[in-house]
């Protein structure tokens, strides 16, 4: 049995398959997103989603939908679903629906009559295309297939509205046609591996609902251009591949292109193995350069994200030389900023404050991983250069005290930390200060920097000097956060400590070096497990502080004041986790394996497979935002990594 089925009662009940959602990738920033029963639910669903470099890679849907009809004796039976304006679903194609799975490939398995017909999706690696591969397992009289393509040619965050400047033009090429909607985008290639028939019929389907975007209050409805249908006999246990794609194709080698594919992906058969496929989704190749994007169905490369994401999302799977491309990557445009000041175009955020204390901390899993001695061959150069560069107070809004060697940094109109949500240009969760999570991560930056070093003659001299930094400000981090109720203040700035309880504190006692001892770290646990533990992950603030927003709901404006102000993030488990078997040590390894069982309950539910990017902070914790996210799926997966390595050793 698949790790991964749903049945026909799920199916056909459109309250409970819906919500669940299926994603597909191929390295290139390209994406094939809907919901299990194919309905677009979405602005940001579509069958062919593609960043296109001239618009600023952004994503854009080509191929919103694709509707299978199947034809009998002249009746025709529509496979496809859409919602239009007044919550109608027509055509009703879910109703023939008998299966899911998803071990391999999506695969759904219909049954019309006397007909059993299978569809199967797969992404070609680092190509803008998907093909479907539909297969007639049984049929008593003579069966045509017509397909019916839905295009957009948006950005995907926009809305199509009927107009009268689109190229209507169908341009024929082998076994299929090809089109662009509008001047500027790449041409659309639909494509069989055996010949079709092309009929003609443009029209205009107006009033397609997106129930999610209205959910979210924002713009839901859109027009789509169906320029025409293909229709292609198939007979009994013959297999038929469509092909959509940036490029034309030699139909000919779809059957073998679509076999490769299938023989180099991972079986979705476990809980890590669902982690493992989505950990690989995230990955970008962009010319020689590799990036991790921080979200589906939107995200975008980021530099936080991506050196926090990238142990769990390369390490945590065995993938080191990914880890080393990405990390390449990264680091030069991080370098860059150090040296120059600039900023990068294809990193967002590669200067806020925090980026070189993450790069260091995602240098350390590598070390840790791997061996220092690795770590030190490739990365002692640049962790140097960024403790100096912390030192010698280059960046330029990041500052040592320098009686107690604590960081600061201005954060009264900019948001500077994860906790970035922002409302009417200013920071929703204002932290200015001293930060409790950018000193922890300050001092475990220096005496990591200082155990890499360790051996190296010319770098003695600095070596010392930087623990000598973190011997300092060791107690001064104890006195200034460290709290008479037994937590940690989430930032201090002057005289004012901020009393709220935020899962920030879990960073500062979940790293490998703390300036707590280990009963400071016990009572700062305790608070965190007490205030803050969900199933799916820490509270971004605890429901006794001011403020609480336990759901990501409403208007835009009250789901950005929100986001930092209740819900879970599943990514914190991983520091929680590394506190919790720090304090307790193997007799912890229990409950923390206890504590991944919320987030394998999520593989079947939200975007299947993976986990979303952030869940109600109250139950039954509901997955919200993107329904695939980096930092989530890489922290799960470096902590069910890390205890299944303390279990081998015991």
């Amino acid at each position: 049995m698949s790790y991964l089925k749903f049945d026909k009662n799920l199916l056909i009940n459109l309250d409970q398959s819906l919500p669940k959602e299926m994603l597909r990738t191929n390295r290139s920033g390209a994406y094939h997103c809907t919901t299990l029963v194919g309905c677009n639910t979405r602005k940001q669903h579509g069958l062919l989603v593609i960043p296109i470099e001239g618009m600023g890679n952004k994503p854009h849907v080509l191929l919103s939908s694709l509707d299978e009809t199947v034809i009998q004796h002249g009746a025709p039976f529509n496979l496809g679903i859409h919602r239009y304006q007044g919550g109608v679903y027509s055509p009703a194609g879910h109703k023939y629906i008998r299966e899911f799975d998803c071990e391999d490939v999506p695969r759904m398995t219909y049954r019309v009559g006397g007909v059993i017909l299978t569809k199967e999706k797969i992404f070609i690696s680092e190509e803008n295309r998907i093909l479907i591969r539909y297969t007639l397992v049984d049929a008593h009289s003579a069966t045509t297939l017509r397909f019916r393509p839905f295009l957009a040619f948006r950005e995907s965050n926009s809305l199509c509205v009927a107009n009268d400047n689109i190229n209507r033009a169908v341009e024929p090429v082998t076994n299929g046609v090809a089109t662009c909607l509008y001047d500027g985008f790449p041409t659309l290639f639909m494509q069989f591996n055996k010949k079709a028939v092309w009929v003609d019929e443009p029209n205009w389907y107006n009033g397609i609902e997106y129930v999610k975007d209205l959910e979210r209050g924002v713009p839901y409805c859109e027009d789509l251009w169906v320029p025409g249908y293909f229709e292609v006999p198939i007979k009994k246990g013959e297999s038929i591949i469509f092909s959509a794609g940036t490029s034309e194709v030699n139909t000919r080698s779809l059957t073998s292109m679509y076999e490769t594919e299938i023989a180099s992906r991972t079986p979705r058969t476990s809980f890590f193995n669902c982690l493992k496929n989505s950990a690989k989704q995230f990955y970008i190749k962009r010319g020689d350069k590799m990036y991790l994007i921080s979200g589906f169905p939107w995200g975008v490369v980021l530099a936080r994200n991506t050196f926090m994401a990238l142990p769990g999302l390369t390490l945590a799977i065995d993938h080191f030389a990914d880890y080393e491309a990405i990390m390449h990557t990264a680091l030069k445009a991080l370098m860059h900023f150090v040296d120059t000041g600039e900023t990068s175009a294809d990193i967002a955020g590669i200067e806020h404050p925090d980026i070189p204390l993450w790069a260091i901390w995602a240098i350390q899993q590598y070390a840790k991983t791997c061996g220092l001695d690795e770590a030190r061959e490739k990365y002692l150069q640049p962790v140097t250069q960024l403790i100096d560069y912390i030192l010698r107070g280059g960046h330029p809004n990041l500052f040592i005290d320098s009686e107690n060697g604590l960081l600061s940094t201005d954060g009264h109109d900019k948001a500077v930390s994860w906790m970035n949500s922002m409302l009417n240009g200013q920071p929703v969760v204002r932290r200015t200060g001293r930060l409790v999570e950018f000193n922890a991560l300050w001092y475990n930056a220096l005496l990591f920097a200082a155990s890499l070093a360790e051996g190296y003659g010319d770098l003695d001299e600095r070596r010392a000097a930087w623990l000598a930094e973190a011997d300092k400000m060791k107690q001064p981090f104890v006195d200034t956060f460290l709290n008479e109720s037994g937590y940690l203040y989430d930032f201090v700035d002057g005289t004012f400590a901020e009393p709220s309880v935020r899962p920030n504190m879990a960073i500062a006692i979940g790293l490998d070096y703390s300036p707590l001892d280990r009963r400071q770290r016990k009572t700062v646990l305790d608070v965190v497990t007490r205030e803050l533990l969900t199933p799916k992950g820490l509270r971004t603030l605890s429901p006794k502080s001011y403020g609480y927003r336990p759901s990501y709901l409403g208007t835009p404006d009250e789901r950005e004041f929100a986001m930092h102000n209740g819900p879970a993030r599943p990514w914190l488990i991983g520091f929680y986790a590394d506190a919790y078997l720090r304090v307790f040590g193997m007799s912890g390894v229990g409950y923390i394996d206890r504590m991944l069982i919320g987030f394998e309950d999520e593989m079947t539910e939200g975007c299947i497979g993976s986990l979303s990017q952030l869940y109600d902070g109250n139950p039954p914790y509901v997955g919200r935002g993107a329904v695939s996210h980096a930092t989530n799926v890489a922290e799960v997966l470096r902590t069910y990594r890390s205890l299944k390595r303390l279990d081998a050793n015991m």
